[in-house]
């Protein structure tokens, strides 16, 4: 294919020469919607490869670019196309742009030549950015320095397609979306147990946190009343309109409504999980051989694959990371949505499917035994401060506390969260 100036044989030579444009479906409210008009919230901009090429599709486009190692890159040209085509097109600051983002490539520098209309849109665009959920089985941690990167620039943050990959169902409280897009099979497919299981966990995320339901895929006013009956407020799909460019007539379109962003947790403040529940519940005293029942129970409540839970681990000393908890930890990983082990020495990747950070010496949490399991429902904490006992192993005494209410095991996962995923 052959444009004004650029000949397109690869998928290098799109990504050189910016080579992607943008089209643009709208967001609405359903409250809103009958056969002659709908109150449009926002757009989500999608991005179409050269015309005529194999990479025309964003599919192969990016599969391509990944198998060139250059997915990042194509990643900025994306989003910077679909920011420049909204600014030109005076989108007002009353409708949302949603936009999608792979997590790692966030992790990765602007390309120079992009940085300007990356800070106009800063200065000029209410923006929501979409991380898909399959990113949780690839690098959950990017995805929750992604989320947090978002919100440091007064960005949105959005978990797309939910409903595809169980393991999001946990890890959702910490990428605290302000939009959960409900995945299309569910929009199109609601009955069934699975189903059932995905739209109780995200009702009861969204009632805690604020956050907005928007369901994709509707077509049909079979999918709109499936889209209502589970909660959804806003939606998207070719009931409404079909990908294009952005209405001549965008600068007057705002209405009365606009996406809401909720406000997050507040910070942990550097404190520790056994600071965080033992300022809320009371302590005792056991030796590490009365605790270790009350551990390997929440480890076991780990391994579901129904809806795989997130379990954090603080061990003091990798020598405590034995073999036996070597194995469980390996079986653990095979389903949860995340495993992490920290520990003084602890290699980056202690067995298979394990995340591992090494602690400083001097580090706070090294005086600390905790194991945290978070689950869609499910939620338990053991908080443990070691009392610096000398003698046999399994008589050293602790202080601890054991907890089971949701929203306090949520604060001490955060906490625990800020040395795997620093801010």
């Amino acid at each position: 294919m052959e444009g004004a100036t650029t000949i397109i044989r690869s998928v290098d030579d799109v990504v050189d020469a910016r080579a992607v444009t943008t089209v643009f479906q709208p967001i609405v409210r359903l409250d809103s919607w009958n056969h002659r008009r709908h109150e449009t919230v926002g757009y989500e901009a999608l991005t179409r490869g050269p015309a005529g090429t194999p990479w025309e599709e964003p599919v192969p486009l990016f599969e391509a670019a990944a198998g060139r190692g250059r997915l990042a890159e194509l990643d900025w040209v994306c989003r910077a196309t679909a920011y420049r085509a909204a600014l030109d097109a005076g989108l007002p600051f009353g409708l949302t742009l949603f936009v999608n983002a792979e997590p790692a490539a966030l992790g990765v520098p602007c390309p120079p030549d992009l940085a300007p209309t990356i800070l106009d849109a800063q200065l000029r665009l209410r923006v929501v950015v979409e991380m898909t959920e399959r990113a949780i089985g690839a690098d959950p941690s990017a995805l929750l320095t992604a989320a947090e990167s978002c919100r440091a620039a007064g960005w949105g943050v959005a978990l797309d397609d939910v409903g595809a990959e169980p393991a999001s169902l946990s890890v959702m409280p910490f990428v605290h979306p302000d939009v959960i897009k409900l995945d299309r099979h569910l929009t199109q497919h609601p009955a069934g147990g699975y189903a059932a299981r995905v739209v109780n966990a995200v009702v009861a995320y969204a009632e805690r946190a604020g956050a907005a339901l928007l369901a994709e895929g509707i077509e049909t006013r079979e999918h709109l009343d499936a889209a209502l009956g589970m909660g959804a407020t806003l939606g998207q799909g070719w009931l409404f309109d079909r990908p294009g460019p952005l209405p001549p007539d965008v600068r007057s379109r705002h209405g009365s409504s606009t996406v809401p962003f909720v406000v997050g947790p507040a910070p942990s403040g550097g404190r520790t999980p056994y600071e965080i529940v033992a300022a809320r519940r009371p302590t005792a005293e056991a030796t590490k051989r009365m605790l270790l029942p009350l551990s390997h129970y929440l480890e076991a409540k780990a391994q579901d694959p129904t809806e795989p839970p997130m379990l954090l681990a603080s061990f003091q000393d990798a020598r405590h990371f034995t073999p036996a908890t070597a194995r469980r930890y390996t079986a653990l990983a095979r389903d949860a949505a995340l495993v992490t082990v920290l520990a003084t020495d602890l290699p980056g990747a202690p067995v298979e499917g394990v995340r591992g950070i090494a602690l400083a010496s001097d580090d706070p949490l090294r005086g600390e035994w905790n194991v945290i399991v978070v689950g869609p429902h499910f939620a338990g904490a053991l908080v443990a401060r070691d009392l610096a006992d000398t003698g046999p192993e399994e008589q050293r005494r602790f202080t601890y506390a054991l907890t089971y209410d949701r929203d306090l095991v949520l604060d001490a996962a955060r906490a625990l969260l800020q040395w795997i995923v620093p801010t």
